[in-house]
């Protein structure tokens, strides 16, 4: 088994236990060392995983997101009052997807969170250097909207249906 296919299973084990997962536990399961899962839990988390190490052993800190796609409809003036309304109640605009009738599905990552990547969002399109993805679909579209919990994810529901913003 190569470094990177160990460390694969290191992070499938201590993410599937119900209890922390000790060094020397994880060493028997991958057949090395208690000092080669040492390294391999720093190289770990130097790829961006939160594992923690307890006095039982090493836990992973999973981000409590939960996700909710919406279907939109609005014009270009509506678009940044669409946006403020779901980062300003604490979400996340993961992403826009359309499904065209000869393109199919097309989707581009947005990651949008804060006033500031609003901003920076409009002016790009403001500027034209692009027009929204939405234009190709009658301006029909799905967002992918993060949050820290299914309240959040309720409130930002209601907030476009108000605006009817948002497709039954």
């Amino acid at each position: 088994m190569t470094g990177t296919e160990r460390r694969t299973k290191i992070v499938e084990l201590i993410q599937n236990s119900e209890k922390p997962l000790s060094g020397t536990a994880l060493a028997k399961q991958c057949d090395v060392s208690r000092q080669v899962i040492v390294q391999d839990i720093a190289l770990i988390r130097a790829s961006g995983y939160d594992i923690i190490s307890t006095n039982r052993g090493y836990i992973i800190q999973e981000p409590l997101v939960r996700e909710r796609v919406f279907k939109v409809n609005h014009t270009d003036e509506q678009l940044e009052e669409e946006l403020y309304s779901i980062i300003d109640l604490g979400g996340t605009v993961a992403n826009v997807m359309v499904n065209h009738r000869v393109y199919g599905h097309m989707e581009a990552e947005l990651r949008i969170n804060s006033r500031r990547k609003v901003e920076a969002f409009m002016e790009d399109i403001r500027s034209g250097k692009s027009s929204p993805l939405k234009n190709i679909t009658s301006n029909y579209h799905y967002h992918k909207v993060a949050a820290d919990s299914e309240e959040t994810l309720d409130l930002i529901e209601e907030a476009l249906r108000q605006k009817h913003f948002l497709v039954s």
